[in-house]
């Protein structure tokens, strides 16, 4: 069907976004001081030791693949539906329908599991401070302050988590020039590129810990509504994320076997985990520092629940535009022009999880965080995938080239089928359990992508006109057809 007008709303949204504040949005939400506490020693420790930062190479050079074909479809389509609307123009409506739903429960899923980690580790710290309140109170604020921050367009919030990202990765770089400044050349060990220790058993936990750190990067195409340009931001902003996180996270965990010492770094990471880099940060910077960068891991991880939780509200507003969710989280706020409601759904949804694990006695991190995360993180790697198959059949009839439009998603596509299916069979190491009713939840995605496509079959037949909307994106400007090619937001060229 071509020629598809936009759905109707009262949606108008101001264009604040630039590719500076979604660069920082999409930093943030990956939380890369999070990441190097927590994922960095458990990859030492249960994956390949002082080859994990070969690990981040790989994540992100699959990544950047995957970007390319990202890029390249995000210039033809600006969507706040992000993948479900690329996943339409490339796969058809009933795979769209099914990656909508999908991505609402891995979104909102992660967004629970960094609360979760957020509220212990908040607590942790503030009770080392004196401050010892119980978690609860913690999460309450942050939901608070997160609904208060939702409310508003995302001009703000981009604005709190440029801050948030620039003083955490502000601290380990000082630790990285510390290391660097004490031990010269030889804090950069030729052994974490060395095959035998690259490809040294332990290798598949050490590259789904690597594709889990990045949770979040693909988040760009979701403010395409909100970006001035979003043909040059929304591409840029993904690349340049993705430069980043994995340059910085190859580097310090590469500095950190330096430290550490190639051959102690296993043993070291699985004596103290999550407490590694505040005992280099008291060694390197002193203590004074450490303490600045338990601070600091609880702001990144408020950072990262407020990325994520703004990344939900667009998928639920986007679906809700197109009738897979309720009409009403299809309203914006008259002033701000924000996802108000979706904000609110989504933090009531947040509130009520909070409740019933606090109501069953379950720990924040250990049942919470590591649960919802592990569902999250899965859910977001396998709409990766997708995503990188549906450029290749969103491209298959136009003219345009084919590094970014076949070979690169291609590439990214199989990298990231790798890692779901590392995920999948390390998921009790992922989540720290082998609870039977955490290690079924990878199923809950297949049972939620399965209603998605089962409720677009239904409107196929019920309600035609609806069911034609579904992600029925028209192109962010005029954009000239190339030669021999439909217009580039026509979902003519999509299975039905």
């Amino acid at each position: 069907m071509t020629g598809t007008p936009p759905p109707e709303g009262n949606a108008r949204f101001q264009r604040t976004l630039t590719t500076p504040k979604i660069v920082f949005i999409i930093i943030a939400a990956a939380a890369p001081l999070a990441a190097m506490v927590f994922t960095v020693p458990l990859s030492f420790a249960l994956g390949t030791g002082p080859g994990v930062p070969a690990m981040f190479l790989f994540a992100g050079l699959t990544l950047l693949c995957f970007s390319a074909g990202y890029a390249a479809i995000a210039r033809r389509i600006s969507h706040m539906g992000g993948f479900y609307t690329h996943i339409a123009h490339g796969l058809g409506r009933r795979a769209a329908a099914g990656a909508g739903l999908l991505a609402v429960l891995a979104y909102n899923a992660a967004t629970v599991g960094v609360l979760g980690a957020f509220a212990y580790f908040t607590q942790s710290v503030a009770a080392a401070q004196g401050l010892d309140l119980p978690w609860q109170a913690w999460a309450g604020a942050g939901l608070l302050l997160v609904a208060l921050l939702g409310y508003r367009e995302a001009d703000l919030s981009a604005r709190l988590l440029s801050i948030c990202m620039v003083c955490e990765i502000a601290v380990l770089i000082a630790l990285d020039l510390a290391i660097l400044a004490r031990h010269g050349s030889t804090a950069l060990p030729a052994a974490s590129f060395a095959p035998h220790d690259v490809l040294a058993p332990g290798i598949g936990v050490s590259v789904m810990f690597g594709f889990a750190s990045f949770l979040g990067f693909e988040s760009a195409a979701l403010y395409g509504e909100e970006a001035k340009a979003p043909q040059r931001s929304v591409p840029r902003a993904t690349v340049i994320a993705v430069l980043v996180v994995a340059s910085f996270y190859a580097l310090t965990s590469w500095l950190a076997v330096g430290a550490l010492g190639p051959k102690q770094v296993r043993a070291q990471a699985a004596s103290h985990l999550g407490d590694l880099f505040f005992l280099l940060s008291d060694h390197y910077l002193g203590h004074p520092a450490t303490v600045t960068m338990q601070i600091l891991l609880c702001t990144s991880l408020f950072a990262s629940w407020l990325a994520l939780h703004n990344a939900a509200n667009r998928y639920m507003y986007a679906l809700g535009r197109d009738g897979l969710l309720p009409r009403s989280l299809h309203t914006t706020r008259t002033g701000h022009g924000s996802v108000h409601r979706a904000s609110v759904i989504q933090t009531a949804f947040t509130t009520v999880v909070v409740i019933l694990f606090a109501a069953a006695g379950l720990d924040p991190y250990v049942n919470m965080s590591t649960s919802m995360l592990g569902l999250g993180t899965l859910g977001i790697i396998v709409l990766q995938a997708v995503a990188s198959v549906a450029v290749i059949g969103y491209f298959r009839h136009r003219r345009a080239g084919r590094w970014q439009t076949v070979a690169a998603p291609a590439l990214g596509a199989l990298g990231l089928t790798t890692a779901a299916i590392l995920v999948v069979s390390n998921f009790d190491v992922l989540t720290g359990t082998t609870a039977p009713a955490v290690t079924a939840l990878p199923w809950l995605l297949l049972i939620v992508a399965g209603l998605g496509v089962a409720l677009a079959l239904r409107l196929r037949s019920a309600r035609p006109d609806r069911y034609a909307r579904l992600g029925a994106a028209s192109a962010p400007a005029p954009h000239p057809a190339p030669a021999g090619g439909p217009s580039s937001g026509s979902l003519s060229q999509a299975a039905p």
